[in-house]
């Protein structure tokens, strides 16, 4: 199954199509998620998505939490439920494409580098299951449960660390690109 979604991000992966996944991922990134952030602050400060947490612990969890209030508790849960459902396809096609296109003028056919194309699926993965957790830890408060923190963290852990390879693999592919002139490898 994984073989086949790397042969599909190699064949998508249009010039064109990875541009307007660029713009829907700085529109996500840039925009919509700051703005999200702006308005849970309501002027406050201080406040933070819990997706932004990185490193941290169930107290400082709840701690967080209980500074959104009651507004912030179902307007996060609801943007974790559409606008956190629909980012993460969006870096997972960008992510996915441009490593592709990168890695075909980066890598010859026969490289093993080739597929590790799929690594953003990881992070898309884990992002959702973190967007469980947090819909979980947000619907269950005012009740704390450590053992759900500690899920929210774990995937917490692990979707950054898949984003972060999908970026190193991204700068992988560029400099290899960047040897071979651009040119596809065969």
């Amino acid at each position: 199954m994984l073989k086949n979604i790397s042969e599909r991000f190699y064949q998508w992966n249009k010039g064109w199509l990875i541009f307007i996944l660029f713009l829907l991922d700085a529109f996500f990134a840039g925009f919509l998620l700051p703005l999200v952030q702006g308005i849970m602050q309501d002027g406050t400060g201080g406040v933070l998505p819990l997706d932004l947490m990185i490193f941290t612990t169930p107290q400082k969890i709840y701690a967080m939490i209980a500074r959104y209030g009651e507004f912030n508790l179902i307007f996060y849960r609801n943007v974790e439920l559409t606008v956190d459902i629909i980012y993460p396809i969006v870096y997972l096609f960008f992510f996915g494409l441009l490593i592709s296109w990168l890695f075909q003028r980066g890598f010859s056919s026969t490289s093993t580098m080739r597929k590790y194309n799929i690594v953003p699926l990881g992070a898309w993965f884990f992002d959702l299951l973190e967007n469980i957790s947090i819909v979980a830890l947000l619907s269950l408060y005012p009740t704390q449960s450590a053992a759900l923190a500690w899920v929210f963290i774990l995937l917490n852990t692990i979707k950054w660390a898949f984003a972060g390879a999908s970026i190193l693999l991204i700068l992988i592919g560029l400099i290899m690109a960047i040897r071979n002139g651009f040119k596809k490898q065969s």
